[in-house]
């Protein structure tokens, strides 16, 4: 068995004395929390930023494609369903799914108040297993293969607000000239907490808008495109558009509501932040408390060396030592954090005020590479730090130590 090895376990913090053990116990505990407390934080990072950017993208696509138009009014330019990009976006194998849409500014009277809404209209394609997961009363509308069912879906900010429920009869006013109205059924209630969408839009059909606005049958305001990955829109964007007709543009979600996904980059640097003051923290408690093991050893050291044992070999007693103390951290750390995680996923222990954080429980995100990253990184450098105490070891006079009380 290797010496240094031997050693460094009998005076582990299992046969050490009460100080040593004491001194042990507290190396583990901090790199115990802070590893937990920095899994804890990617995992809480992720989950929010995947739940904000994921509701984002659920209600409006990760592009939309419009007509080019000179207007800053909500409502688009009519384009036809003909057009070259619907003839050549099944060749995109990273476009996962379409659907159409257009908009339009209308006002809704309730009992007591007038509410200005934008009224957007899907179609047959409308992707409504996604969408029902927003529901929280009543059902998706439906939408006939032709004609128009005259329903709709409003958010829970509005329905409250108006006093409506899910059977009301409402009247949508239409600002358009002349002005028109249609009288229609609310059948859902949604709830994204997101004020962008939940303060003003309503679900409702396509059709009726076509109606309103005189349009032909085969045109729409825009199109809404998912893809698969929605890190690689830098790489999927010049794809898109060179399938496109001259007259149509394409928008990006995360540039349209850039506000939004800035907030969440920013997150991204105040998680680093945090998780670098406690690794540092950690690490530096762990080199400080190794120091202090070594003082407490120093006629261990003297002895030794009086015995012919090199400089080399007690370090790596005391290296091993430190070792032995940081996997022990790392076994109760990750214990401890994706315990917390299992926790919190799925039994959400910890709630959240949607009107602030737009979700009503912490989100939990497993993302094992990096967590793998923090374990390795912790690992990687504890270890080096562990040699810069040990260091010490060289000046030990093995007389002045064997005296040293």
């Amino acid at each position: 068995m290797n010496l240094s090895y031997f050693i460094a376990k009998r005076i582990s913090f299992k046969n050490a004395g009460g100080f040593s053990a004491t001194i042990h116990k507290i190396a583990v505990g901090s790199l115990a929390l802070g590893l937990a407390v920095s899994l804890l934080a990617f995992m809480v990072l992720g989950g929010f930023q995947g739940t904000v950017s994921e509701k984002v993208y659920g209600f409006t696509g990760h592009y939309q494609v419009q007509r080019f138009t000179m207007s800053n009014s909500f409502e688009e330019a009519p384009f036809s369903v003909d057009s070259s990009f619907f003839q050549t976006y099944e060749q995109h194998p990273f476009i996962t799914k379409v659907q159409s849409f257009a908009h339009k500014a209308a006002l809704i009277k309730g009992e007591e108040e007038v509410e200005g809404v934008i009224m957007k209209g899907v179609g047959q394609d409308f992707d409504s297993l996604s969408f029902k997961k927003y529901l929280t009363e009543g059902r998706l509308i439906h939408i006939p293969d032709q004609g128009s069912s005259n329903e709709v879906m409003l958010s829970k900010h509005i329905a409250n607000k108006l006093l409506l429920s899910v059977g009301d009869k409402i009247t949508l006013y239409f600002v358009q000239d002349p002005p028109r109205f249609r009288r229609v059924e609310v059948v859902g209630i949604f709830e994204t907490y997101l004020e962008n969408f939940d303060e003003k839009i309503v679900i409702g059909e396509l059709q009726t808008i076509r109606v309103l606005n005189d349009w032909k049958a085969d045109q729409i305001g825009g199109v809404e495109i998912f893809v698969e990955n929605q890190n690689n829109l830098d790489e999927y964007t010049p794809e898109i558009e060179g399938n496109m007709n001259f007259d149509l543009k394409l928008i990006r979600s995360d540039e349209k509501f850039l506000e939004i996904f800035d907030w969440l980059k920013l997150l991204d640097t105040n998680v680093y932040v945090f998780v670098g003051l406690i690794g540092f923290v950690a690490i530096f408690n762990m080199g400080a408390i190794l120091f202090i093991l070594i003082m407490e050893r120093t006629q261990m050291i003297g002895l030794l060396k009086a015995l012919g044992a090199s400089n080399m070999q007690i370090r790596r007693i005391f290296f091993w030592n430190g070792i032995n103390i940081l996997s022990r951290g790392l076994l109760i750390g990750n214990a401890i954090g994706f315990g917390l995680g299992f926790l919190q996923k799925y039994f959400k222990l910890v709630p959240l005020d949607p009107a602030s954080y737009y979700m009503d429980y912490v989100p939990i995100v497993w993302n094992w590479p990096v967590f793998l990253m923090l374990n390795l990184g912790i690992t990687l450098l504890t270890a080096a730090v562990l040699w810069i105490p040990v260091m010490v070891i060289s000046r030990v006079n093995p007389i002045q130590s064997i005296r040293f009380d």
